[in-house]
């Protein structure tokens, strides 16, 4: 007897099940350089405008990205797009798509966080300091808001494992080039941990501003108007450092603050801005809840 034919897309591939997300196959590690962000539940658009925004302004920065083959000219978006379809692909290819990425490693490139609403973009050849400041100042600037989603944009310029011992030892020689006499400066430290429990908040803190210190004595907490920033953003097992510009002034790198009017920034520079801080750790829960909401109700 013939056998009952098989409904319409009974083999398509992925039927059923959820599309992957972006990144699937790359994960944060420490080691790694690049940009995390904060989105708002939609981590497969954030990945797009995450790709728009960098692209645009990586080309004014460091020129058009250049590519060695056709492979390469696929956008970032693409090449995750192309990646949904590998799943049904044989074992050999998916390997050899992998191998290929991994030899040919383009100027943004996603990778799985590990963190619900977080995004890790991986950058290659360029400094993600430089570039998340240039995007916050031209934005800061115009007031043009240029993304729905995102709310966060935080430069990573290292990554180590998210052990105190691996963590006094790595910013010990991180620390220098802001900190390390005859280099100073006023700071203060923020910290936020995800999907991890054995790391002390306090501790942390402690610790490295210890470290700090002991780089020369002439640095200094600042609660209310620090030269620097020292961002911690904990992620499972992986610490992701960078040290910041203008924190205040760029409302935490919220690019959805940012773009708000302030009648006090045009009275006032990075130099002389100041906010009420009462503690050196600090979490961004309440602002990015509220940014969160203010960005549901524009894409209702």
């Amino acid at each position: 007897a013939a056998r009952k034919r098989r409904p319409k897309g009974h083999f398509a591939a992925g039927a059923g099940r959820p599309k992957r997300p972006r990144g699937a196959g790359r994960q944060l590690e420490a080691g790694m350089r690049g940009i995390l962000i904060t989105c708002n539940m939609n981590e497969r658009k954030c990945v797009g405008e995450a790709y728009s925004l960098l692209g645009e302004y990586g080309d004014l920065l460091y020129g058009p990205e250049q590519f060695s083959d056709h492979e390469e000219r696929l956008s970032g978006s693409d090449r995750e797009e192309d990646e949904d379809d590998v799943e049904a692909a044989l074992k050999k290819e998916v390997g050899q798509i992998r191998a290929s990425t991994e030899q040919k490693l383009r100027r943004f490139q996603s990778v799985e966080s590990g963190a619900n609403n977080v995004v890790f973009i991986r950058t290659q050849g360029i400094e993600p300091e430089n570039l998340v400041h240039h995007i916050l100042k031209d934005m800061h600037t115009t007031k043009k808001k240029k993304t729905r989603v995102i709310l966060r944009m935080l430069p990573i310029s290292g990554t180590c494992k998210a052990f105190m011992e691996d963590m006094k030892k790595y910013t010990e020689t991180f620390f220098e080039p802001w900190f390390k006499a005859p280099n100073k400066g006023t700071f203060q430290i923020v910290y936020k941990a995800r999907n991890n429990s054995h790391m002390s908040r306090e501790e942390v803190i402690k610790e490295l501003a210890g470290i700090v210190g002991s780089l020369n004595p002439e640095n200094k907490v600042d609660l209310n108007n620090p030269q620097y920033t020292v961002v911690v953003e904990i992620i499972k097992t992986v610490c992701c450092l960078s040290v910041v510009k203008d924190y205040v002034l760029f409302r935490k790198y919220n690019l959805q603050e940012v773009v708000k009017s302030n009648k006090e920034d045009a009275q006032q520079n990075p130099s002389s801005l100041t906010e009420q801080n009462s503690e050196v750790v600090k979490t961004e829960t309440e602002e990015e809840e509220k940014s969160s909401k203010e960005v549901k109700e524009e894409n209702k």
